[in-house]
């Protein structure tokens, strides 16, 4: 006798993966409409190395200079060869502030959005890294007695990026406000994304 399914009978059918596959597609637009609603992202400052932050080095090696010359002056009778050993070693020394000074200015370039910080460095080979702001957890700057007075410093950017744990970026111009402006993206930008989580 062959048994046969009632007409009524509950067997499942194709219709019971209906509600899953809808619940798939709401949270799909959901995403889709969230991306389309996100802010877009807008240059707040773009900067580089200061020429200011370099005139301690510049004084420094003026003085060393011109005592290098005044001891070289009394005592060249006594030593041969003390005019060219000495203005060799000043030469060179001139050479290594004035190649650090280029490199540094026309090397290093910054640039903070409302979402990442964009860092540069090299001149003829260029290296470019992005940190997301919202992965900056720490920012503090430092400043030398001149560099006080001249209005920068170094700004040191603390974080859970894996490439740049702690990134330093030297020579900064009106450093407290630098400062204080990458930490006002880094909250507001966190607490978008909180309120964002929080939404959904």
């Amino acid at each position: 006798m062959s048994s046969q399914v009632p007409p009524n009978s509950d067997v499942p059918s194709g219709d019971s993966e209906s509600p899953a596959r809808d619940r798939f597609q709401a949270a799909a637009a959901e995403k889709m409409e969230a991306g389309r609603n996100a802010p877009v992202e807008r240059s707040l400052w773009k900067g580089g190395y200061s020429p200011r932050a370099m005139y301690g080095t510049w004084c420094i090696a003026v003085v060393v200079t011109i005592v290098a010359l005044v001891l070289v002056s009394l005592y060249a009778s006594e030593l041969p060869n003390v005019w060219l050993i000495t203005g060799s070693a000043i030469l060179i020394g001139w050479c290594f502030v004035i190649g650090l000074y280029l490199y540094r200015r026309l090397g290093m370039h910054y640039e903070l959005t409302t979402q990442r910080f964009v860092h540069q460095v090299g001149i003829l080979v260029r290296r470019t890294d992005r940190i997301e702001v919202i992965d900056m957890d720490d920012i503090s700057y430092t400043q030398g007695i001149i560099q006080r007075m001249l209005g920068v410093g170094t700004i040191t950017i603390t974080g859970s990026d894996r490439s740049h744990p702690q990134l330093v970026i030297y020579g900064i111009d009106r450093v407290p406000e630098i400062a204080s402006l990458l930490d006002d993206v880094r909250r507001e930008e966190r607490r978008r994304r909180s309120l964002h989580i929080e939404a959904i």
